[in-house]
């Protein structure tokens, strides 16, 4: 979840859906519950865990998670840390496990590798890419748009930004 703007902003916006976020790091939880702490209000429909993503049901029963957002996650660039990816046929697995049948995953990132890489993967785990972008800012997708800090770094760097969204294939 990073340094948590992304969820402090949906929290914001969608106070009738609960946000949940997700990190394996100490550190970078400790930014998230820093920054929330200095909002002027409080945002009772966030929420933040420190776990690693693959015992995710062992913490969501089957079906409970509506949307997962992938922001900018770590590229493990090797072919050996390929099952580390989050959109490797490993993590979808997890993920199959506790998103409602209609649930979608959102994915962003600035990595071209990781995001081709994810176009192939996402299908061959027997997910259906069902939108994507290799210029989220320059495209219909970037309607309702909520920056990450990375984002907004990279971009503001002239990155374009890379977006899909999937569900399970569904023929």
């Amino acid at each position: 979840m990073g340094k948590g703007r992304f969820l402090m902003d949906m929290a914001v916006l969608h106070p009738e859906i609960n946000y949940i976020g997700i990190e394996m790091y100490d550190s970078v939880l400790l930014r998230a519950v820093q920054k929330r702490e200095k909002l002027e209000t409080e945002l009772k429909n966030l929420f933040f865990i420190r776990m690693d993503a693959r015992q995710l049901p062992e913490v969501f029963a089957e079906g409970e998670v509506d949307r997962i957002y992938l922001n900018f996650s770590d590229p493990w660039p090797k072919d050996r840390h390929a099952k580390r990816r989050l959109t490797s046929d490993r993590f979808l697995a997890v993920y199959d496990k506790i998103l409602q049948p209609d649930g979608i995953i959102e994915f962003k990132t600035d990595n071209q590798d990781l995001f081709r890489y994810s176009l192939e993967s996402i299908p061959e785990a027997g997910w259906q890419v069902t939108s994507h972008t290799f210029d989220l800012h320059h495209s219909d997708m970037a309607e309702g748009n909520v920056m990450t800090e990375y984002e907004a770094k990279f971009s503001a760097e002239g990155k374009p930004i890379c977006k899909l969204t999937a569900c399970r294939d569904k023929s």
